[in-house]
């Protein structure tokens, strides 16, 4: 009997946790260690957007960058003065480490002045990207 309470104890937990990845992955969300973080052109790579720049950190066998990529450049096409700028993650182990990015795709979200407003680890969704732009202008 006890075997079967384990085999249960560990299927709710496994799916717990399961569910709480799936549900974190991709939100964008404020995160504390990147408050008064500022990146400019020169460590991007890149010019900083008008109103807005959209960084992400990528890596070349990573499926979810593809879509990132193409969502972010669908809302960089909309979006009028946003920037959208991909950095290989294994080129620049510098800038993954002192921001610290732990997995690919991450997307920060920039506002005017290359503050960190936003992050993102996973493949966030447009409607998500979209609202968190609205607190980099």
């Amino acid at each position: 009997m006890t075997g079967v309470v384990m085999c249960v104890t560990v299927l709710v937990v496994a799916s717990a946790a399961g569910v709480l990845h799936k549900w974190r992955s991709g939100r964008v969300r404020v995160r504390g260690r990147d408050e008064g973080k500022r990146l400019g052109a020169a460590e991007l790579g890149g010019e900083l957007g008008e109103r807005a720049t959209l960084v992400q950190f990528s890596s070349a066998f990573c499926a979810p960058c593809r879509a990132t990529r193409r969502v972010l450049g669908e809302v960089a096409g909309m979006v009028p003065g946003v920037t959208h700028i991909e950095i290989d993650a294994e080129a620049r182990l510098d800038l993954v480490r002192e921001l610290g990015i732990l997995k690919t795709p991450t997307v920060l979200v920039l506002d005017a002045g290359g503050r960190v407003v936003r992050r993102a680890a996973g493949q966030p969704r447009k409607a998500d990207v979209i609202a968190a732009l609205g607190e980099a202008v």
